[in-house]
């Protein structure tokens, strides 16, 4: 599946003039198979063996490239860097109150709210953006050793 969605968001790059580099394939192969949510400096990191002459900059600037067209939406969480998620389709996001992991869950029901919400207020919804906080089966297995 990770080959689709890469194949498409390649197809979807060409089609606005955007040229296929070597490390911009390969940032994009990243966020796809990542299922971590990565910053910019996880995907730097992960790639600077391949690509010794990488910047975090050139990750920074394919993201924005990325984000335009479409591809991905950038996670902005208080004071923490940005994280970047591959966008498939629309779902949310639990995230762990100790280390930071973010996982992705769909549920359908949250469509009617947006429906409910322009009818009672008048808006035209354009998007929604819910995040649900907690502690991942890891650390809670940890702090339970611990104790």
């Amino acid at each position: 599946m990770t080959e689709v969605h890469l194949r498409d968001a390649l197809d979807t790059l060409k089609s606005t003039g955007v040229r296929i580099t070597p490390q911009r394939h390969a940032i994009l192969e990243y966020i796809i198979q990542s299922m971590s949510h990565p910053t910019a400096d996880d995907i730097y990191k992960a790639l600077e063996g391949k690509f010794p002459n990488m910047s975090v900059a050139t990750v920074y600037n394919n993201l924005r490239v990325f984000r335009e067209a479409g591809l991905v939406k950038e996670l902005t969480y208080g004071d923490a860097s940005s994280r970047f998620d591959f966008i498939t389709n629309d779902h949310y996001h639990m995230i762990c109150n100790s280390c930071g992991r973010i996982v992705d869950f769909h549920y359908p029901g949250l469509d009617e709210v947006e429906h409910l919400a322009s009818h009672l207020t008048g808006f035209e919804v354009s998007s929604h953006r819910m995040e649900i906080y907690g502690t991942c089966p890891s650390c809670k297995e940890h702090s339970t050793k611990v104790q």
